[in-house]
């Protein structure tokens, strides 16, 4: 953690601030759509990533190059009133916006006006990142961001729209994995790594680079 350079730390700042805040308003704005005046009354339908950052979570981002915000409150009762597909809407609406920023912030890199390759050859002055070198770090962290909400693991978006699109049967094993959620946190993402085992890894590395392909390259 100590090692991390200003340039890197000040571009983690930014996505922080950026990416964390327009994922949980997304989750905000379309329950608040539905019907669900819940995140409105938390404080929550805001673009203010002071209301939406979570301690660890964003100090995970910054050292570690992945984390997490609070969770929007909802009231699953209230949405499924409205339609039976609004809690899944919901959750899918902050994996999508952190796809979303990461296609508009690699616009530059497509239509050619930096590569790749400036952004990570050209120095920054002082310490501040470069232009190039501070998009790629916002692409790839709302890319990463995108692939780990999407995991199928309670509290995690993933969860309930896995619930909702699998069979009934899958749905209902993947919530009695609730009470063993945090457990299955520590093992994948610290024990296993630790012993040299990446896990997720294995299965976000190859997304990423087709990711970045299309969206980069």
């Amino acid at each position: 953690m100590l090692g991390l350079d200003p340039p890197t730390l000040i571009a983690r700042i930014f996505v922080l601030m950026t990416a964390f805040a327009v994922h949980e308003f997304a989750h905000a704005w379309t329950a608040n759509r539905f019907g669900d005046p819940t995140p409105r009354q938390y404080g929550r339908l805001t673009l203010n990533p002071l209301a939406h950052l979570d301690v660890m979570g964003s100090l995970m981002l910054i050292f570690a190059g992945f984390g997490w915000a609070k969770p929007v409150p909802i009231n699953p009762a209230i949405l499924d009133r409205r339609s039976p597909m609004a809690v899944m809407w919901v959750s899918l609406a902050g994996p999508i916006s952190n796809f979303i920023m990461a296609a508009i912030a690699a616009l530059p890199f497509k239509f050619g006006l930096f590569t790749v390759y400036e952004a990570f050859a050209v120095s920054p002055i002082g310490i501040l990142p470069t232009l190039p070198y501070l998009l790629l770090e916002f692409i790839y962290i709302n890319l990463l961001l995108f692939l780990f909400n999407l995991i199928p693991l309670y509290p995690l978006d993933g969860e309930k729209i896995a619930i909702y699109v699998l069979p009934p049967a899958w749905g209902e094993s993947i919530a009695r994995l609730r009470p063993y959620s945090m457990i299955i946190f520590l093992l994948v993402f610290i024990a296993l790594p630790y012993a040299g085992l990446d896990v997720f890894g294995w299965i976000a590395d190859p997304a990423m680079y087709e990711l970045i392909q299309l969206l980069v390259l």
